[in-house]
């Protein structure tokens, strides 16, 4: 299921672009387009789920692609460790209402905080 007025939903359909790095039938990966470190990507299902207070168990499994995907592109980016970051609800920072996982690192900066 995907929403007509949903940026991640378009860009999953290719109908905006977007710089992909992982791509399979339930899920997709693509660089940030303001990133906050070297290597900052994020990872999407295809299918439109607001965010983690929406999931039950029927999510389960998606969940858990997404976050097994999170090392190994990590890996293929070069990085030795990363960051990870789940935004759920306006007042939990959300600003994209489709759930996405940021994955991020490769800066000294970000390491020490």
């Amino acid at each position: 299921m995907t929403m007509d007025n949903c940026i991640f939903c378009k860009i999953s359909q290719k109908k905006i672009p977007s710089t992909i790095v992982y791509e399979d039938e339930e899920m997709l990966a693509f660089k940030d387009i303001n990133p906050i470190d070297k290597v900052h990507f994020l990872i999407i299902p295809r299918e439109h789920i607001v965010n983690l207070m929406e999931c039950n168990l029927d999510h389960q499994d998606i969940l858990s692609k997404m976050l097994l995907l999170a090392p190994k592109l990590a890996k293929e980016f070069g990085l030795k460790g990363f960051r990870t970051m789940i935004n759920s609800g306006k007042e939990g920072g959300q600003e994209v209402f489709h759930i996405h996982f940021h994955v991020y690192g490769g800066s000294e900066k970000l390491a020490k905080l």
